[in-house]
């Protein structure tokens, strides 16, 4: 007698969740945004530290804030005059490490 090969179980994907992902990784594809990324999965940073280290204005640097804040990747605490960012995704660091991995590895 044969064996019926098994049928393969077919991995759940809902459009809407692709879309949502989809479009915070399109956030992510920026090297400024990355470098704050791994920046900030080492600790919390304001927008200046995080400016002068990524070499752009704190105009820039803030609105590259804001549209990861958005996703939920980031969120922010204000102590005094000062704001500072640590990251609220857990996941970042899976990723961060796939891609240090893959592109930041010494040669």
């Amino acid at each position: 007698m044969v064996a019926k090969p098994k049928k393969k179980s077919r991995p759940v994907g809902d459009p809407a969740a692709f879309a949502q992902a989809a479009e915070c990784l399109k956030i992510l594809a920026h090297p400024v945004r990355l470098r704050m990324v791994q920046l900030l999965l080492q600790g919390r940073y304001t927008v200046g530290e995080l400016a002068e280290d990524c070499s752009v204005p704190d105009n820039v640097a803030s609105e590259h804030l804001r549209l990861m804040q958005r996703c939920g990747f980031f969120n922010s605490e204000r102590e005094g005059r000062r704001v500072y960012y640590q990251v609220a995704e857990p996941h970042l660091a899976n990723i961060m490490e796939c891609i240090e991995s893959r592109f930041l590895q010494k040669k």
